[in-house]
């Protein structure tokens, strides 16, 4: 018998847990920060409610309606669709392979901060600390091995015995630990300088690829276009309300990307840190605002024990993608499939643990190493594709209308549905070809 979500709350928690994670406390500070600050934060909110939102519903519906895996709900309608399933399998593949890697970045910092070696109280330092892990292949490949195997060993106990019972731990105890953060990091002198950044739009800094940036991170925070809402979807009982559910899992995702860029970005101005700091802006910043606060070390373990958290509930839904995919449609035992795949995926992060350090010299393709490839691909190319065809195959291929008779058979009433209709047959899919467009060509231009 097919698992299934013991309780609504368990599956807004995880699918919210599959939302927020790296993406929303390590991505997005840095991204706000590399493109441009609010301009970047009022394109990525546009982006949320014109297409994250009903592409967050279609994806919840098309999966509840099938029951099935991402692969086996698009062939159950259209086997001519099965290759968009395929993608997002082959998506979750690769973003959890670079995840991971930082992943074991949290992991280390998580343990250094637990044996006393992070020395929060020299801001200097903490840039050196980074710089040193990125230099230290070891530790950066055994990290991201602990990170997978916890992972691994999450999904091994299924839907209700281990993703939902972690979730309903994790996803509380980060959004309270977030906003103590945030609360501490607008008491210090300067930081309303960092709150402007962050909330007031400049429109000299848009840009097409600040626009990219922002429709990329928004598919990445809200795991849409690989599958995993669908797969969660699947196992949601049919009584289940899945209209508020489409609205509150999106909401929570954008709350605490804010809630993460409030306790960063206002730290970074009045610490005198580049906001433009890249991916370590989490590791070299927040370090330097718990040496500002009374208990700071403790604080600094609980945080980042709470970003292991937020990082293993995303990761976990990306693994159940792929474990989905073989248990439901070739009839494989879950737990095999799922040390194998856990495996492979380690090994195909390998590259991107070195990115860093080692092999920084390396360019891949172009100027991009392993690392940055992974991420471009899945979030500029993959996930806006997937979630393109998921838009064109709920609208036109199951039929708009149809996924609005499967929202209101729990016996609710969607008031919206007229509207809902018009933006996924015409208006979300139009967004995002439109951008693809350049996004393809840019992606294309950067491997020459």
């Amino acid at each position: 018998m097919r698992d299934k979500w013991s309780s609504k709350l368990g599956f807004i928690l995880a699918a919210a847990g599959s939302a927020v994670g790296l993406g929303n406390i390590w991505k997005f500070p840095y991204s706000v920060g590399t493109n441009g600050g609010g301009a970047f934060v009022a394109i990525y909110i546009a982006f949320l409610i014109i297409i994250g939102a009903p592409l967050m519903l279609a994806a919840i519906t098309l999966g509840r309606k099938t029951q099935l895996s991402v692969f086996g709900a698009y062939k159950s309608i259209d086997s001519r669709w099965s290759f968009v399933g395929t993608l997002g399998v082959i998506c979750g593949f690769f973003i959890l392979a670079f995840y991971s890697t930082v992943g074991g970045w949290v992991l280390y910092y998580f343990k250094s901060a637990i044996s006393g070696t992070l020395n929060i109280a020299d801001p200097n330092s903490l840039g050196e600390i980074f710089n040193n892990l990125m230099n230290s292949p070891k530790e950066l490949i055994l990290y991201q091995f602990i990170f997978m195997l916890l992972t691994v060993a999450i999904v091994l106990k299924g839907i209700s015995g281990g993703i939902e019972k972690a979730s309903k731990v994790m996803m509380p105890a980060l959004f309270i630990m977030l906003i103590i953060i945030a609360i501490r990091s607008l008491t210090l002198d300067g930081s309303m300088a960092g709150i402007r950044f962050l909330f007031v739009p400049d429109l000299s800094k848009i840009t097409m690829d600040v626009v990219m940036n922002a429709l990329g991170q928004m598919f990445f925070s809200l795991s849409i276009g690989m599958g995993v809402i669908v797969t969660y979807g699947s196992y949601l009982d049919k009584k289940e309300n899945i209209l508020n559910t489409g609205v509150i899992i999106p909401a929570i995702d954008t709350a605490v990307a804010l809630i993460a860029g409030i306790a960063i970005i206002p730290a970074v101005f009045a610490l005198g840190f580049e906001a433009s700091e890249g991916p370590g802006l989490m590791f070299v910043t927040l370090p330097a605002v718990f040496a500002s606060m009374p208990m700071g070390t403790i604080f600094c373990i609980v945080f980042f024990l709470l970003v292991v958290f937020a990082a293993l509930t995303s990761s976990i839904s990306m693994l159940e993608v792929a474990i989905s995919y073989f248990v439901d449609e070739r009839q494989k035992s879950r737990v095999p499939t799922t040390l194998i795949i856990g495996l492979l995926i380690f090994i195909l992060g390998i590259p991107a643990s070195l990115s860093m350090g080692a092999w920084k010299d390396l360019g891949l393709i172009g100027n991009l190493n392993f690392f940055d490839l992974y991420d471009k691909l899945t979030s500029n190319i993959l996930l806006p594709t997937g979630g393109f065809l998921l838009c064109i195959f709920v609208g036109w291929i199951l039929k708009a209308e149809e996924a609005v008779e499967e929202i209101e058979s729990s016996g609710i009433k969607f008031k919206l549905a007229g509207l809902w209709c018009f933006l996924i047959k015409y208006i979300v899919p139009i967004a995002i070809f439109i951008i693809l467009v350049n996004s393809y060509r840019d992606f294309f231009l950067s491997l020459l």
